[in-house]
């Protein structure tokens, strides 16, 4: 039996059952390495239909650019970097791409950079690669982080500056590991970016992906979580805020087909401007084998002005009945005037009453990041853009 939820975008609402049989399941969509495989988006499929393709025509060409983005890179002791080929990539088993922009990403990066965190290691200090674009050009980035067993890591992965950036981002991680990896978009209001991350959790192995996206005209981050073998823990976070003319879109989709493993998800998103929008599609699927599985995603966002939307969108599919437990909620509301009241009535001004209530929004998931200078300066980022200033 296969069973999907859908919850509304306005209110809040959790369940643990299902109520909709959906016209097909989430494990049915086309992915493939073939860019042929895919045809070009026009906005009226399932998986594009939020996104405004017709800003992101270059992205569906079918063709090599050359172009590239500035890389800087800070190491801990132990960790290397390298590049192998694509054809090499592609023989470690790694996930497939699960759109046309994803496949021609992977198909014309001309090659794929690599992280590696060996095992057994404990960096007390984060993995840190800056990737800037000085040109608005289109540039197929191709990345993969592996992680070896039992070692504890963080890697940062900052995106500034002006560009077309399609990425395909791929973290190995071996059995036993505790990983989080943290992606800051923090691009000029003129750049457009499209990626799709894979996150393989190995046996009893505790992942966090963290989604940071406070800058570029159009960005959609596609995370796909799946399990290597039981006892696996993931855990997928996102912080988002759209001003005027931005569309920031996430989507998730964990995949339990290994039994006793775990998923949590938690993204909450500010908006503010006439035409800012963002979008949150959450898909959970247990299969059949994934007995004992316990999993929730939450996703809200805070409206601060007139004219601005957001749309929210979990599913929840269940091919078991022999879970810990699965739900979602989802609650998109405009600013709580009473909190506002509340702080002013004590003699805090309007303006740093509003900052303190957003800050307090977003301050229960960047608190989670683990690496205090980025969290801080994020925190700093978004005070920016609640006051309307551009990013520094």
């Amino acid at each position: 039996m296969s069973l999907l939820t859908q919850t509304p975008t306005q209110g809040e609402h959790t369940h643990s059952a299902a109520t909709m049989v959906p016209d097909a399941s989430r494990a049915e969509r086309v992915s493939s390495f073939d860019v042929a495989a895919f045809v070009v988006p026009t906005g009226r499929e399932e998986e594009w239909r939020f996104t405004p393709v017709d800003r992101l025509g270059t992205f569906f060409r079918d063709e090599a650019t050359g172009a590239h983005l500035d890389w800087t890179e800070t190491l801990p002791e132990g960790v290397t970097t390298s590049t192998i080929s694509v054809a090499d990539w592609q023989a470690l088993g790694v996930p497939t791409p699960q759109d046309r922009a994803a496949a021609v990403a992977a198909a014309h990066s001309g090659g794929v950079g690599v992280v590696d965190v060996p095992a057994e290691a404990e960096l007390t200090e984060p993995v840190r690669i800056r990737l800037t674009g000085s040109e608005q050009d289109l540039v197929h980035g191709h990345l993969l982080v592996r992680v070896g067993r039992f070692a504890k890591a963080t890697v940062v992965l900052e995106h500034t500056g002006v560009a077309d950036y399609s990425e395909m981002l791929t973290v190995l991680t071996g059995d036993g590991a505790d990983v989080t990896v943290v992606s800051v978009q923090e691009w000029d209001d003129r750049s457009h970016h499209l990626a799709q991350h894979d996150v393989v959790v190995g046996r009893d192995a505790r992942v966090r992906h963290i989604a940071v996206t406070l800058g570029g005209g159009v960005v959609r981050v596609n995370t796909n979580a799946s399990y290597a073998g039981p006892g696996g823990s993931f855990e997928g976070l996102g912080v988002y805020f759209s001003d005027a003319g931005q569309h920031l879109e996430h989507r998730l989709f964990v995949d339990h087909e290994a039994p006793h493993c775990r998923s949590n998800v938690e993204y909450k998103g500010a908006l503010q401007g006439e035409t800012a929008r963002t979008v949150w599609v959450g898909d959970v699927l247990i299969r059949a084998a994934a007995e004992g599985t316990d999993t929730y995603e939450l996703n809200r966002n805070l409206i601060l002005t007139d004219g601005a939307r957001a749309d929210s969108v979990p599913n929840l599919e269940i091919e078991t009945g022999e879970i810990e437990g699965a739900g979602h909620a989802s609650a998109t509301g405009r600013f709580d005037d009473e909190q506002l009241f509340y702080l002013m009535a004590r003699g805090i001004r309007e303006d740093e009453a509003r900052r303190l209530v957003v800050r307090g929004f977003f301050a229960s998931v960047v608190a989670r990041i683990g690496v205090p200078e980025v969290q801080e300066h994020l925190m700093e980022a978004i005070e920016r853009e609640l006051a309307g200033e551009a990013a520094a």
